[in-house]
């Protein structure tokens, strides 16, 4: 562990302090009502004897007894175990675990709720995928209905994938009283290198492979349980994770099923009851999560080229613990905040040669020698981050946390602050009379970063791919998607284009992307302006758009502009979208009421609206109607 801290670098501080001046009021708001809602009780002795005996009628005697003396802490398990997907299908075994490492503790654990788990691999290009954004806020209202009971006094939140972690946070933050401890299931070992799955996919979207050929190549790719191996959402989520302190040190990347995954499930049981109020060290959530931790999440994400997905997730995320963060704190961090990782899409490797490489440890001791990160961070493990630059062994099956690497094992995956791969976090916010929008160019090559050519409008994904194949593509061409925002369609991902969009790249024109939907989180080559804010539906000015306006997309400037004058400009009909085949089938009625309430894509696409911030606005009487 370091012997001392450097200071902390004058943006990342001047970032944190303008975070926490505009949050300060609905900040103060939210640790008021987690501190009344502790003082109110945050377990079993707040239930009368009827609530109690339904709440551990089914538990075994030894059990029982435990909960009925009070006097020893009770954890909730909430899980996104199903054994469909493979991220999350190794969390089947985990409550037992916990459970038994609980009781050897003198505690107790319940299984306190299931929450829905997607997976964006199965649902792309489907119309599954315009209900996964808002899985989501589903997820965080799953997990409150499981922990509304009130029989817990700390919870453990198992989930691994994209909407699935962002979801477990927010409703860890609205029960921010409780301590929070996050278990990560872990990655699959690796398969076919990434470099031959993507030349295996843009064969075939050529037409120069055969399907059984693809299928042969993605079953090579995704063949075992664990998390996916390509660095985008769901390996972005761990990272997060553990730079706000809420997993184990050296917990995010270890494979499911090993030893040491065990053991440190067994001790993240342990410690979760020590950070409770009977386990003699509270540590709730809401003490431990605040502008620092959120701005550790963002210079994490951009240290390591991150999944864009977090540009919504962590606005909705920070939303919940009551702080206010924009996508031009991404863009002034990511100024100062060099690429350290190169983990597809943004190289070859996957995410078991960074670990292989020097993996979080190593990270850390990079952004903390740095300055770069929040170092006095409180953190689950019960000190600050300087202890994560340690890394767990086991020591004759005990775990034991020593120092990791101080140089790294492979310069091609991993790097240090003194000889990054670049200077900045490559990721940044687009502005211009198109509206706003993000880019992320850390796998997008310097002179594709500029693309200045005439647009092609799209309402649907699938009508893309017919122009690619009819060759009405084969030019320079910026491809609007739009109608994809989430008040449109759920603002699903479009990686399904990507291969298309990847050809015409590589035949030698000059080809970008604008939508107001998402990419994947292993968004690549191409330069692709996304969730374009407002969407078209909602006012913005993708709806204004025509076939053949030209459009100048400039990454390193941050700028996306119609090149049009400015009268005719705002003079030209915004076009509506025929959207009534996208709110029906596969369950997309049910959730009218979402898009009806979704936030814009720059508010985090949320349903919840602003949290403390709209009880402010009605204080201040700046909102009228009750139902607003």
């Amino acid at each position: 562990m370091a012997s001392a801290t450097p200071a902390l670098n004058a943006t990342v501080a001047d970032v944190t302090r303008r975070i926490r001046e505009r949050s300060a009021e609905r900040r103060a708001l939210y640790e008021a009502r987690m501190a009344d809602q502790h003082r109110r009780g945050v377990h079993r002795g707040e239930l009368s004897c009827g609530n109690l005996a339904h709440g551990f009628a089914a538990c075994g005697a030894e059990d029982k007894d435990a909960l009925k003396l009070m006097n020893a802490a009770n954890l909730g398990i909430i899980s996104a175990y199903n054994d469909m997907l493979s991220a999350h299908q190794p969390l089947e075994t985990f409550p037992e675990t916990i459970k038994a490492a609980a009781r050897a503790m003198g505690g107790t654990a319940q299984f306190a709720g299931g929450v829905p788990a997607m997976c964006d691999g199965v649902t792309q290009g489907q119309p599954g995928m315009e209900l996964s954004l808002f899985s989501r806020d589903v997820i965080a209202m799953a997990t409150a209905v499981g922990l509304s009971h009130n029989m817990f006094d700390a919870a453990l939140y198992l989930g691994v994938c994209d909407k699935i972690v962002p979801g477990l946070f927010i409703a860890a933050a609205r029960f921010g009283h409780l301590p929070a401890m996050f278990v990560p299931a872990g990655p699959m070992p690796s398969g076919l290198p990434n470099k031959e799955k993507a030349r295996i996919r843009q064969l075939f979207a050529e037409g120069k492979a055969s399907r059984e050929d693809l299928l042969e190549a993605e079953s090579a790719s995704y063949h075992s349980p664990g998390t996916c191996t390509f660095y985008g959402t769901a390996n972005s989520n761990q990272l997060m994770m553990e730079m706000m302190g809420l997993h184990l040190p050296g917990t995010s990347f270890v494979n499911p099923g090993t030893e040491m995954r065990e053991v440190l499930t067994r001790f993240a049981t342990e410690q979760a009851i020590r950070n409770t109020e009977p386990g003699g060290t509270y540590r709730p959530f809401y003490r431990q999560i605040d502008e620092r931790a959120i701005v550790n999440a963002v210079v994490g994400l951009l240290a390591s080229g991150g999944s864009t997905n977090h540009t919504l997730h962590l606005i909705a995320m920070a939303a919940a613990a009551g702080i206010t963060l924009t996508w031009d704190d991404f863009t002034e961090l990511s100024a100062v905040t060099p690429s350290l990782m190169r983990v597809y899409p943004n190289g070859q490797a996957d995410i078991n040669h960074f670990q292989a490489a020097g993996g979080m440890s190593y990270l850390f001791r990079e952004l903390i020698g740095a300055g770069l990160i929040h170092a006095d961070l409180p953190t689950v493990f019960g000190t600050d981050l300087t202890a994560y630059t340690r890394e767990p062994f086991l020591e004759e099956g005990r775990l034991a946390w020593r120092e990791g690497p101080v140089e790294s094992l492979d310069t091609e995956v991993l790097r240090g602050v003194d000889d990054p791969f670049a200077p900045t976090g490559g990721l940044t916010v687009l502005d211009g009379n198109l509206g706003r929008g993000v880019i992320k160019v850390s796998a997008v090559a310097p002179e594709h970063r500029l693309v200045e050519a005439p647009v092609r409008l799209f309402e649907d994904q699938n009508d893309l791919k017919a122009a690619f194949e009819a060759g009405e593509l084969d030019r320079d061409v910026i491809a609007v998607v739009r109608f994809q925002g989430p008040k449109a369609n759920g603002m699903p991902e479009l990686h399904k284009l990507t291969p298309y969009l990847g050809v015409l790249q590589d035949r030698g024109y000059r080809v970008a992307l604008v939508t107001d939907g998402r990419m994947s989180g292993a968004s690549g080559k191409v330069p692709a302006a996304i969730h374009m804010s407002p969407e078209a539906l909602d006012g913005g000015p993708l709806a204004k758009l025509r076939d053949g306006d030209v459009v100048r997309l400039d990454a390193d400037s941050g700028r996306l502009e119609v090149k049009l004058d400015a009268q005719a400009w705002a003079a030209r009909e915004r076009r509506v979208g025929e959207l009534a085949s996208h709110h029906v089938g596969l369950g997309r009625e049910l959730f009218a009421g979402f898009r009806h309430l979704a936030m814009r894509g720059e508010q985090g696409a949320s349903v919840f609206g602003g949290f403390e911030a709209d009880d402010l606005a009605h204080q201040a009487g700046q909102i009228h109607d009750e139902d607003a």
